[in-house]
Formats: C-alpha cells, structure tokens, sequence
C-alpha cells in the first residue's frame, strides 16, 4: 500500500507482548510504505511517548498487565492521533469498541485487515473526531451491563461485579472469590478470565491476583506488601504494579 511520498506516518504500537509486536512491526514495515514504527511494551511509557512525540497513528492492545488500554487512554494529554485497537478476543470490550466507531484489529492481525485500516486513515484527517469517539467509548464501557458471565462447572454464571472480591490463579486454573463466600473454580489461566472483567475497579496487583478495588480493607506494608480483603484473604502486590495501585487507592 502506498502513503502520499510528502507523507511520512509516524506510527506507534504498544503492546506488552513482544511477538505481537514483532509481527505487526513486521507487516507494516513489508506491506506499507512511508512509515516510521515505533514500538513499546509498556502503557505507562506509551503515555509518555505519545505525549513527548505526538504520533498519528497509534495501534493500542487493550489488555496489558500493567494498564489496560482504556485506562492509558484516560491518562493521555494528546490524543490528536488516529486509533486502532488490537486484541486477541474480548466480547465486553469490542461490543463497546464497536458502539464507538473506533477501528479495531484482532490477533492476530490479519494482512488485508490491517490494509484496509491504514485505507481508512488515509481518507480521514489525522484524529478525526477522536475526542468524541473516546468519550462515547468510555461512556459505553462504563454504562455496560453489570453482569460478568462465567463458565463453569457445566453452568454459566452471571455475577454481579460487586460480588467479585478478588481471583487468584493456580496455573492452568482460576478460583473467583465471592462476598457470599462462595468459590468458582474456572479451567482457564487469569490472563483468559480477567478479560471478562474489563472494569476501572478490578486491577491485576499481581501475576497470581486481581482484585475488586471496592473490596480492599487494609494494606499490609512489606517488601512488596499485601491487602486484606473485605473476605478476610489477602492479595500479594507486585513491587512493579506497587505505584499504579497506590494511585487508585489514594495511598501515599
């Protein structure tokens, strides 16, 4: 595909797992000409990037460890850029995304998908009402139904979010930790059943937990530190997920 020779695309990919990234740095650079990629691991360093370097055009994963995509989007002061959003699969969150009008891509990347995104960016000016389409995406996400649907045990849950305490992972397994006391063994790994809970309370404080921050009762101060929850189980805190999680709790 060929960009206008005056034009050099400045492209930006964050996206915290390197052979994500990898390949579509690949594809672009071998199926787009007049492109400059830049690539990133880390939401928190995007922020930075985007803001310092004012990319136009930023393909964004939605679910990394350290922030979610939509949480780094909240966070940027420019947003005067065209967005892609990636992921692997996510009904909550591409239901919304679709609401917003905003394009997406799912991994792994498709080749002609991919072209006829970059088309799309071509025929629209840089941002192109990104403001509002933001807006009305978070709004979405946010007004979305309560309800978390999870399989297990040849049933199909539906559970309030603030009946979700926390999950903690057990390798290849994930017990969800209800108010009610009551425990949901899941046979998938935490990184599959946290993408069911795609929500600005639920943070993953650890490799092994993610909590509903509404049912954090103390902290435990430590090399990396605990939290005791609204259940009476504790949480370990990852020393690198220490400082975004102290942001969301007002600690200082």
């Amino acid at each position: 595909m060929n960009i206008s020779p005056e034009i050099m695309l400045q492209i930006l990919l964050v996206d915290d797992e390197k052979d994500a990234l990898e390949a579509l740095e690949w594809k672009l650079n071998n199926y787009i000409d007049n492109i400059e990629v830049t690539t990133c691991n880390s939401p928190v360093e995007a922020i930075d990037i985007i803001n310092e370097t004012k990319p136009d055009v930023v393909f964004l994963d939605i679910q990394m460890p350290e922030m979610d995509g939509f949480t780094m989007i909240e966070k940027l002061e420019n947003r005067d850029f065209n967005l892609i959003f990636t992921t692997a699969h996510d009904e909550f969150a591409l239901k919304a995304i679709k609401v917003s009008a905003i394009d997406y891509l799912l991994k792994p990347v498709d080749k002609d998908e991919l072209l006829a995104s970059m088309e799309k960016i071509q025929k629209s000016k840089n941002g192109d009402l990104l403001e509002n389409k933001l807006a009305l995406l978070l709004n979405n996400l946010n007004d979305n139904s309560d309800k978390i649907n999870i399989s297990a045990d040849g049933k199909v849950y539906l559970l309030d979010k603030d009946d979700v305490v926390m999950l903690k992972s057990d390798k290849s397994y994930t017990t969800i930790y209800l108010k009610s006391e009551q425990e949901i063994l899941v046979s998938k790994t935490l990184k599959e059943v946290e993408k069911k809970f795609l929500f600005p309370n639920f943070f993953r404080v650890h490799n092994s937990y993610l909590i509903n921050l509404n049912h954090v009762k103390e902290y435990l101060k430590g090399l990396g530190g605990e939290l005791i929850m609204t259940n009476g189980l504790t949480a370990s805190i990852s020393r690198n997920r220490k400082a975004e999680l102290f942001k969301k709790l007002y600690l200082d």
